[in-house]
């Protein structure tokens, strides 16, 4: 059953006129839970009323899949020098992996059996075809007002290298390894301060990883894994097969301190 979000009659009668805040109220019916209940309700009602932004929300239960809600809306205020803001999304980055975490299954034709690739991913005579999966990349962004005479040309420039670097410390509570820093870009606002947003990428070390026979590889969280290949005889299936012969792990970004962004770790 849908979430609906139904305002009540008598909502607007405390919202005429200019006043400097406002609560609009709702019912939100069809969920016992609150967590989408508060979604809906953010969802289905206005950003802006009568000249006025949301600033809040308030949920009450009322019976068994039935809310009362409140949303207040007041005067937009601009963000002062030392405000931030933060924002994510979890929704992964696209890999190309040619060894799968392990084969679950193997059939041959009448009287073939099926050669052991030691979980290479599409093994053809030539080559290792592999797949593109969705891997775990936990992308983040900060805002932050900064007071226009630290935002200097070498401040800008500092900027300019730090970007396509990992941190070399613990950032955000992420280890050393894990956070790739991908830039920023600012807009100044008046005489008083710049609003600068710096965006990250983080991706887990991980350690004890296995291709095929080979064990114990460890990677940091942006170094790049790869797989060397060699034609093996596979004598239960009287065949030559590809197998994994060696893994290595490359750095591809360079490591810096993150303390250069000014904005703490």
């Amino acid at each position: 059953m849908p979430v609906t979000v139904v305002e009540k009659w008598d909502s607007r009668e405390q919202g005429a006129g200019d006043q400097p805040s406002v609560d609009l109220r709702f019912l939100v019916l069809g969920t016992p839970d609150d967590i989408p209940a508060h979604s809906e309700l953010i969802a289905q009602t206005p950003q802006v009323y009568n000249g006025l932004v949301r600033q809040s929300t308030h949920l009450e239960r009322i019976a068994e899949d039935a809310w009362e809600g409140s949303v207040r809306y007041g005067p937009y205020e601009p963000p002062s020098t030392g405000d931030s803001s933060y924002s994510f999304d979890t929704g992964g980055g696209t890999q190309h992996i040619t060894q799968s975490l392990g084969t679950v299954g193997a059939w041959g034709a009448p009287g073939i059996f099926p050669p052991n690739f030691h979980g290479a991913i599409g093994a053809t005579q030539d080559s290792i075809e592999g797949v593109d999966i969705t891997v775990p990349i936990y992308n983040f962004s900060e805002t932050h007002y900064i007071d226009a005479a630290f935002v200097t040309g070498a401040y800008k420039a500092a900027l300019f290298y730090l970007t396509g670097t990992v941190n070399n410390g613990p950032f955000r509570g992420f280890a050393a390894g894990e956070v790739l820093f991908l830039g920023a870009s600012g807009s100044v606002r008046g005489q008083e301060n710049w609003e600068v947003a710096y965006r990250f990428a983080a991706s887990p070390n991980v350690m004890g990883l296995s291709v095929g026979s080979i064990g114990g590889i460890n990677k940091r969280g942006w170094d790049y894994l790869w797989v060397r290949y060699a034609d093996i005889e596979d004598p239960a299936a009287k065949m030559l097969v590809k197998r994994p012969l060696a893994a290595y792990v490359e750095q591809v970004y360079p490591f810096t301190n993150f303390l250069g962004l000014g904005i703490g770790t």
